[in-house]
Parts: structure tokens; sequence; C-alpha cells
């Protein structure tokens, strides 16, 4: 990253409001378009189907937020070709999934495509629909570049949405990213109505899961005991709104996954990103049991009740290996 990137909060603050483009008009894209516009900003909402072009949306953007879904990063970066852009525009990534074919996330995709920009990620535990009802949230902004999440900060912070910044991207947005299998896996404890003490070894072990597997993909193990990490967990696995948590649920209730994906809102990354992860922790020889029953269930492998005997009844261990 060029050092010539040295925009500060001060020069923000004295020259708001500023121009975000939100890419993405989905629930999390129109929530953080009416927190950025509540705060003065001006801002533009792009999607496929809009009738306002990416040209126009995007076009004198001090940030550009891309909250679309994953399979969607890689089409759009495309259609970037031929824009020109301020040297000084921010990328901001607000989706939680793996590229399937390079298990990249998309902040590392967004990165490769413009190597000269700052790029921060998003991630917390904020579920669309209470931020859109104006309830109180906290998120993390994250990147390489301090001030380049400080501007971020600033610009989406107010009394209900508390920003917090940090310096580990990857570890921000792995915490977002691995929490939506583990809220698969939660759906169907509740499903099966296991009760509080499954659910909480659920929740636990699968914490312990994620460090691993983040730690092992170059993340600071610190990171997922904060809000992206454990704080999205705890509130991915323990809401009906999410879409996650949803499938859990409903296959716990005898739905296939076809008739589920055929009524369900939204994206639930965690289908994908679970394929993902199990192809990575193999070709790594990384223990992650949950993910793997988790992938065993959407494939139609095992049944609910098969892959918690699986679980109960793996090799006696030590719970940490000092």
């Amino acid at each position: 990253m060029p050092l010539s990137f040295i925009l500060s909060v001060t020069d923000l603050k004295s020259t708001n409001p500023k121009s975000i483009a939100i890419l993405g008009a989905g629930a999390w894209g129109t929530s953080l378009a009416s927190i950025a516009s509540a705060n003065g900003h001006h801002v533009n909402i792009w999607s496929r189907s809009g009738s306002l072009s990416l040209a126009n949306a995007v076009k004198g953007a001090d940030i550009i937020l891309s909250a679309i879904s994953m399979k969607g990063v890689r089409e759009v970066i495309s259609q970037f070709s031929g824009l020109t852009l301020s040297p000084h525009t921010i990328f901001v990534s607000a989706t939680k999934g793996l590229d399937p074919q390079t298990t990249c996330t998309p902040c590392q995709i967004w990165q490769e495509a413009f190597p000269n920009h700052p790029i921060v990620v998003l991630s917390g535990p904020n579920l669309s629909k209470e931020i859109e009802q104006g309830l109180p949230a906290a998120t993390v902004v994250a990147s390489s570049i301090t001030s380049a999440a400080q501007i971020v900060q600033l610009g989406f912070s107010s009394n209900r949405f508390r920003v917090y910044t940090n310096l580990d991207p990857l570890g921000v947005e792995l915490g977002g990213t691995l929490k939506n299998v583990m809220a698969i896996a939660a759906g169907v404890c509740d499903g099966l109505q296991l009760g509080t003490n499954a659910k909480a070894a659920l929740v636990t072990r699968g914490l312990t899961e994620m460090v691993r597997i983040g730690v092992h993909w170059g993340a600071n193990k610190e990171t997922f005991y904060g809000l992206s990490g454990l704080g999205d967990l705890l509130a991915t696995c323990n809401s009906p709104l999410s879409r996650n948590y949803q499938v859990g649920y409903q296959l716990a209730g005898g739905k296939t996954l076809t008739e589920i994906l055929s009524h369900l809102p939204g994206t639930a990354e965690g289908i994908n990103t679970t394929e993902v992860l199990v192809q990575r922790s193999q070709q790594q020889n990384i223990s992650m049991p949950i993910t793997e029953q988790v992938y065993r269930l959407l494939q139609g492998e095992v049944t609910p009740r098969q892959a918690l005997e699986e679980l109960m009844l793996r090799d006696m261990k030590p719970e940490y290996n000092y």
C-alpha cells in the first residue's frame, strides 16, 4: 500500500459530508446506507437490478462499501473495469463468506483487484432487522491501515451503532464468516430441543474450532474473542432472525435443504462456507469435527440425530492441549 495514503481523521471531520456508495440493496446494505445517510453523508445505493448504473453510483465516492453476497463479488468487481476512481477511495467489505474456487475471503479478492486502495472489513453481531429497528448494536472495522479504519469508523458511528477499529482484518473477516457454520449447528440444536447445556457446549466448542482454523489461516487469536468473533457467534447462534440458524432449525424439523432454501429470504452464506472449510481442513489436516458434521448434514449423508451422536461419541481428549 502506498505510504501516500495518509488522510487523517481531522481531515475527514473538516470535509464532511462524504460520498458513500453502497453496493447491494439487501437488508444489510440498506441498513448501513440508512446509518450513513442519518450521519449526513451523501449515499448512493447500487444493485444489479436497480436503475442506477455502477459508474454513477461510485462516481466521486470516498467510500465504496460492498454488501453483496459472496457469489456476486467477483462479478461486480469485473464491472469496475474502465471506471475512474479517486486514488483515496476506500473499499469496505461487509460480505461474510469464502470463495469456493480459491478459499479467499471477500477482502482478499477486493485487495487483489484494487492493490493501491485501502481495504476495510466491517463485521460484528449485526442482525440487519434489529439495525433497521434502530436497536443499539456494535461492530468492528478492520484494516492494516489505521487511518482508513478510522475514516470508516467516523462514517458509520452513531448513538445507536458503535463502531470499533481493529488491525486484524483477516481475523475480523474470518470471525464473521466461520460463525455462520456454527449458527447452522446451533439451529439444529434448538430444533432438536437438546437444551441449554448442549447449546452452551456447542457454541463453546464451536468457538474453539473457529480459533483453531483462524490462527492456522494467519489471524490473531485474540480477535476471535471480540465482537466479530464471539460477539457475532452469540448473536447468530441465538436468533431466529439468522438465516443460517433457520437452515439448521428447519433441517432438525424434517425439512429438506431444497425446501428450506426455496422459502429463505436472502443467502445463507454458511452453506457454501461449510463446503469450503471442509475442503481446506482436509487439505491441511485441521481438526474441525462440528464443521464436518454440518457438512455431512447439508449433503444429506446423516440425519441431525446421527450428527449429534457422532459428535458425542468421539474419542475422549483433553479440553486444551497446552
